[in-house]
């Protein structure tokens, strides 16, 4: 897998085989809780109170029901249509509003820069038609459009959460309630729940160690978990009826509800239970191909599963009035098989539920980057496989809670009531955001995604309706979760931009840190200071209090903005944005280093000395272009260099701004200029943003042996050199702000309760930015900011 640009795949080299091993090897990370289903879908749906009659209309219908569902949404919805609205290869909830947020001015992210819609990784399409633009205008103009599509983007955050917290109880739940078969009622009832608990235990205790560590066992146990199941099917099929096939028909959907009534449409609540799991595989996309995924369901997930589903309505067929008590999808496996297919299904159950623990995983990582989630501490358990994490707040969270469900639901159906609930409201917030992709991003004609959203949202809307009605029988349980989750996540956000908003209208001016020297009592020691700021422009307020407090800085200062951009990946080469901060003697530089949603961020020895060489790449730069180099364009037109301290660079593919000032200025527009020129080590690619309406030009930098010389010999740049080195030999020090955020006098109640209590108590009881950026605590600065939003 290529980490740099962190995919595991390459469309442009993709061959029958690669994509047949990723078809494989996606069985074990995708598809485990979507084939795991069949355990509880027909036991949930006939938990109501529906009789069945000689018939057999109500098993044929419920059948009906599941293999349109399957068919609808996992095949044609996910596979044709939601897999196509990747973000450069990823998935999921967050490249959808990703994707949205870099074709229409809606994101909520406080320190955005024009400079990001340079990265590579930030695709923009053609310009959007006539139609589109009107959507995407009125977008734009309601700020509380803007919020209600985070609200929405965190309310599917919420539940799949949610899902992540169920989807273990109720898959190990039902795959060890086949003891039953072999012990009494009151054994049945003492035993399960324990071996249950145990077993979840053991899944989370594990978690520390990372899916790669036991990843390579989890395909062969959904595959043989598939081949299994598909052959039960086919074998019940054979034995007790061969005609099930007839009931693939929709006329039967129409006859169950007709007879059911108002019981049928309850019992729809368990038969989504059928499609849990659908949205990994879009959500996994990025560690595999949109071909791989597309063809490992289509030619094996899905004919098994249907197999499965006609496999036991055909047992049910001639025997439902043996079961009225439990209907139990081991009451459909030959009795000499059980106990393997038992051993199978727990197996199976496991890696279902590893699945959707992971993904919990990697979806508040990537709230926590986007500044919707208090700051966790993130485990990297793969230097081989990206995105692969572990967080030990919250797997033990969900350890305790999911352990907690088990043993008060202590059924399939309560569980798979609160389940449904939270797997249909993940699903229509992808229909939603899908629906305005399709507008905004493919700029497609309105009517199409109309289309789309009537269509499936209906589907789902019919199933959410239902599972609505099963509030007081475990689906409040998803819908309290998402309110406290919802809660959490806004006042955090809320908070965040207050605080931005603060050192925003309160950073200082370039020409106070200017006069800073010997005259003011103020003097400078060795070492290099990294002044950690959200700000992209501007001395930020925490550096003024810290030398007012403590009247000396270090001889090398930098201000340092860690920053998160609407792409899934930001590529090495582009993520450092160096620039001076004042003239050069002055020895004050800013950097921004830039981080996708999905990107792993550095441990801090390898950011130190990486930021160092970027440092003395900008400054050997700065020099070739202060003295001047032979410029060659593509047009044979020459430009004249402009003043070193008017730039802002990414050292790699590296990008100019060039604003009045010191500072960039946000309200810039850009031309784009690539330019490469080479070094003593080698050639770095440059791109130039000029504040000019002008085409983009390609500039080469011809620099010969003698001005190469010239330049390595310049006192200038060995003086700056040597003070960098040296500073780096005396020691870093971190200096960041230790805030405490107060509401306004006068602000209303809500935003009292919400900055004074709940962001505060969050920031007291989570993470520190200190463990966020992995800073050592021997050479972190702590200074005390009181925040006045």
């Amino acid at each position: 897998m290529d980490l740099e640009n962190g995919k595991c795949w390459n469309t442009s080299k993709d061959s029958w085989k690669t994509i047949l091993l990723l078809a494989y090897q996606s069985l074990g990370v995708v598809y485990g809780d979507l084939s795991i289903s069949p355990l509880y879908v027909f036991k949930s749906t006939f938990a109501e109170d529906i009789q069945h009659s000689e018939t057999n209309e109500e098993i044929f219908g419920a059948l009906s029901f599941v293999f349109w569902t399957l068919t609808l949404v996992p095949l044609f919805k996910y596979v044709f249509v939601v897999l196509r609205a990747d973000d450069n290869g990823e998935g999921g909830t967050f490249a959808l509003y990703s994707l949205i947020c870099r074709h229409a001015q809606v994101s909520l992210l406080p320190n955005r820069q024009l400079s990001d819609e340079a990265l590579s990784t930030y695709k923009m399409e053609q310009p959007p038609e006539r139609n589109s633009s009107r959507l995407k205008m009125l977008l734009e103009k309601h700020k509380t459009l803007h919020t209600a599509l985070l609200i929405l983007v965190l309310l599917g955050t919420c539940m799949v959460i949610g899902d992540g917290l169920l989807t273990p109880a109720i898959s190990v739940f039902s795959a060890v309630s086949g003891l039953e078969l072999y012990m009494s009622k009151e054994q049945h009832e003492y035993a399960v729940i324990p071996i249950t608990c145990f077993i979840l235990v053991c899944l989370f205790a594990l978690q520390h160690y990372g899916t790669h560590r036991v990843g390579f066992f989890f395909a062969p146990i959904v595959l043989a978990w598939l081949l299994c199941i598909s052959s039960l099917g086919l074998y019940n099929i054979i034995i007790w009826n061969r005609h099930v096939y007839r009931a693939l028909s929709p006329y039967y959907m129409f006859k169950f509800l007709k007879k059911t009534r108002i019981s049928g449409w309850m019992s729809l609540g368990g038969i989504l239970l059928c499609i849990t799991g659908s949205e990994a595989m879009f959500a996994d996309l990025g560690h595999f191909s949109y071909a791989a995924i597309q063809m490992a369901f289509t030619f094996l997930v899905y004919p098994a599963l249907i197999l499965a589903y006609m496999g036991q309505a055909a047992y049910l067929s001639h025997h439902h009035h043996h079961t009225s008590h439990t209907i139990s999808f081991y009451d459909s496996v030959p009795e000499i098989v059980r106990w393997p297919v038992l051993v199978l299904a727990i197996l199976a159950s496991v890696v279902g539920s590893q699945a959707i623990i992971s993904g919990t995983f990697s979806i508040i990582n990537q709230s926590q980057s986007l500044g919707c989630f208090p700051r966790v501490k993130v485990v990297h358990t793969s230097d081989k496989i990206h995105g692969q994490i572990y967080i030990p707040e919250i797997n033990w969270m969900l350890m305790i809670l999911c352990i907690a469900v088990t043993i008060g639901f202590r059924d399939t159906k309560h569980m798979g009531n609160a389940s449904g609930l939270a797997v249909m409201t993940v699903m229509l917030v992808t229909t939603c955001l899908t629906s305005l992709v399709i507008i905004l991003c493919w700029h497609k004609p309105p009517i199409i995604a109309i289309v789309f959203l009537i269509f499936f949202g209906s589907v789902e809307l019919l199933y959410f309706s239902a599972s609505l009605t099963k509030f007081r029988e475990g689906a409040w349980l998803p819908i309290l979760l998402a309110l406290i989750l919802m809660t959490i996540m806004l006042v955090w956000h809320y908070a965040t931009i207050k605080k931005y908003e603060y050192d925003l209208h309160n950073k200082v001016s370039l020409e106070w840190l200017l006069a800073l020297g010997p005259s003011l009592g103020i003097s400078r020691v060795p070492g290099i200071g990294l002044v950690f700021t959200d700000l992209t422009s501007g001395i930020p307020a925490n550096f003024s209090r810290f030398v007012t407090n403590l009247p000396a800085f270090h001889r090398i200062i930098v201000f340092v903005c860690v920053k998160s951009v609407p792409v899934p990946y930001v590529p090495v080469a582009e993520r450092y944005l160096v620039g001076r901060v004042g003239p050069a003697a002055h020895r004050s530089y800013r950097c921004i280093v830039r981080y996708g949603y999905r990107d792993v961020h550095q441990d801090v020895d390898s950011f130190e000395s990486e930021l160092v060489d970027k440092l003395a790449d900008f400054i050997r730069y700065d020099l070739y272009q202060r003295h001047g180099s032979n410029l060659c364009t593509e047009d044979d037109t020459a430009r004249s260099s402009e003043s070193s301290s008017n730039r802002l660079t990414v050292i790699g593919t590296v990008g100019f701004f060039w604003p009045p000032a010191y500072e960039i200025e946000e309200s810039v527009q850009p031309a784009s200029v690539s330019v490469s020129f080479p070094t003593v080590e080698s050639v770095i690619d440059v791109i130039e943003m000029e504040p000019v309406s002008g085409a983009e030009r390609r500039v080469r930098f011809a620099i010969d042996d003698g001005s190469e010389s010239d330049a390595r010999n310049d006192v200038d740049l060995q003086e700056e050199l040597k003070d960098l080195y040296v500073a780096q030999q005396a020691g870093t020090a971190f200096i960041l702000g230790h805030s405490h955020v107060q509401a306004k006098q006068g602000s209303s109640l809500l935003k009292k309760l919400a900055i004074n209590y709940g962001y505060n108590f969050l920031r007291k009881n989570c993470r520190g930015p200190d463990v966020s950026l992995k800073v050592p605590p021997v050479s972190l600065l702590e200074v005390g900011m009181v925040y006045v939003v």
